[in-house]
């Protein structure tokens, strides 16, 4: 029998639906996947290819299963990824930045559009990053009102920004009221990376902050990456498209980590 098409999910929703298998197992089949999308086989193999080019799965026989920790694609590639979710959690974190706060921005697709939503607001404020794509945002609306400071450093070109002991040293001259910060993946011992180098970069930026934002998307939850950041209690806010999954909820709970859902009402978050 022909597997049915009515209402079966889009790619970009398969692709997501994909991965969010894979955040509460470590491995998928193929053919569990086509029977509960309504598609073929052949069809979930096309998508396990896809999302095992960009980095984020692993082809297995029959199936896939969640990338090494120690691998993400760079940050083209991330950028073309879960771009609407991305974009609401960038605006409702701009929403958060009162006039004339100075803010810490990190190197990320998640807060590029942070950035772009900021600017697009026109919201005066000083940014201290080490981001070529946040400091380019905000470039591009010389009459927003933002005043940047790039960060010194090496140049990383697969993430479009600058690393090293002088950008450590430089942000550790300032304080800042707010700092917003991406990561490969979350769990209930934290936020994760891939990155060593960012981690410092994140770590520094942390603690100059009186308010500390993470910006993830849901398909990052309960993904243990390489090094984790920092434990969650050291985090103010997580802002993000969904609700966390139950044991992640309750462990920010305890941490005390206000948890803002883009895109529903206020009162809701």
């Amino acid at each position: 029998m022909p597997p049915r098409t009515d209402g079966a999910p889009r790619k970009e929703q398969r692709h997501r639906r994909i991965l969010a298998a894979l955040a509460t197992d470590p491995t998928v089949r193929i053919s569990a996947l086509a029977a509960e999308f309504g598609v073929s086989a052949e069809t979930v193999r096309r998508d396990v290819e896809e999302l095992s080019r960009l980095g984020m799965v692993r082809r297995t026989y029959g199936g896939a299963s969640l990338p090494h920790a120690g691998v993400q694609p760079e940050i083209g590639e991330r950028e073309r990824m879960a771009v609407a979710e991305r974009a609401r959690i960038g605006a409702a974190a701009a929403a958060l930045v009162e006039p004339g706060a100075v803010l810490m921005v990190d190197a990320g697709s998640t807060t590029a559009h942070f950035a772009r939503a900021l600017a697009a607001r026109g919201t005066a404020a000083t940014v201290l990053t080490n981001s070529l794509a946040v400091a380019q945002a905000f470039a591009a609306r010389p009459d927003g009102g933002v005043r940047v400071l790039l960060c010194p450093g090496e140049l990383y070109a697969a993430e479009r920004a600058v690393y090293g002991p002088d950008t450590d040293e430089f942000l550790r001259r300032f304080n800042a009221d707010l700092c917003l910060i991406g990561a490969s993946g979350l769990t209930a011992e934290g936020p994760t990376d891939v990155e060593r180098r960012a981690c410092w970069v994140k770590r520094a930026m942390l603690a100059r902050a009186a308010r500390r934002v993470l910006l993830v998307d849901g398909g990052k939850f309960d993904a243990p990456h390489l090094e984790r950041v920092c434990p969650l209690a050291a985090l103010t806010d997580l802002v993000t498209d969904r609700a966390p999954p139950a044991e992640l909820g309750r462990a920010l709970e305890r941490a005390g980590v206000r948890v803002t859902i883009a895109g529903e009402p206020a009162e809701n978050v």
